[in-house]
């Protein structure tokens, strides 16, 4: 199948202490690993082919958003978060709604781990670009940032000051104060609120990616003006 073709690589919550790291995936045979990679679906939730969760589903993906707070180490800014989670039908299309309150000119940053195969990553970023023009360019790579799990997104309006990441594991998370008009947004494409829910980041989880997306971040790169080296 298309998913066992492609470069993979476990991904274990940050958070676990090293002894315990121990993968659900280690004995598994050929068989049952192509057949868990195969499962894109749990109950009404689609995964888009970026990520596959352990194959013990210590987390099962579902829709949903949680609020939380983003402490900065260096200030001690306490910032509000939202981190959701959505069906791949609905994914994109709220990614790019819940772009609409950044304002009419952005930031971007571009996140890669292409080409980095000890989980470190690397982001490009481009100043002033209109929401339009974005919009436009974005949605010409939907495949890819749907489904590449080694390409993220963030898009932040500096002076507001908010942020909108579409990350790796293709979920949405939002920086900033006020995330109302954010949250209502994620409500009328039936995500919601769940203070209780999981993310598949919070858990053992497995990222794919290709030859054929790495190729095709680098034109994005190029369309967004990004065409020097990794920063």
């Amino acid at each position: 199948m298309g998913f066992l073709k492609r470069f993979f690589r476990n991904v274990l919550h940050e958070g676990m202490p090293q002894q315990t790291r121990t993968s659900s995936f280690e004995h598994l045979s050929e068989d049952e690993l192509e057949a868990h990679l195969g499962v894109a679906s749990y109950g009404s939730f689609s995964l888009t082919d970026a990520v596959r969760p352990s194959y013990d589903l210590q987390i099962v993906p579902s829709q949903g958003f949680r609020r939380d707070v983003y402490q900065d180490e260096e200030s001690q800014a306490r910032i509000p978060v939202l981190m959701a989670a959505a069906s791949k039908h609905v994914i994109f299309d709220l990614f790019m709604d819940l772009l609409d309150p950044l304002g009419t000119e952005v930031d971007v940053v571009l996140e890669t781990s292409h080409n980095h195969d000890n989980g470190g990553h690397a982001d490009l970023y481009r100043e002033h670009i209109d929401m339009p023009v974005l919009k436009s360019i974005l949605w010409d790579y939907e495949d890819m940032l749907m489904n590449d799990g080694c390409t993220g997104i963030a898009v932040l309006n500096p002076s507001v000051p908010q942020e909108v990441q579409f990350d790796e594991h293709k979920m949405l998370i939002v920086y900033g104060d006020p995330l109302s008009s954010f949250e209502s947004i994620l409500c009328d494409r039936d995500v919601y609120p769940d203070q209780e829910m999981k993310f598949i980041t919070e858990a053992e989880h497995v990222h794919s990616s290709s030859e054929q997306y790495a190729e095709v971040f680098e034109q994005l790169k190029m369309r967004l003006g990004m065409d020097g080296d990794y920063a």
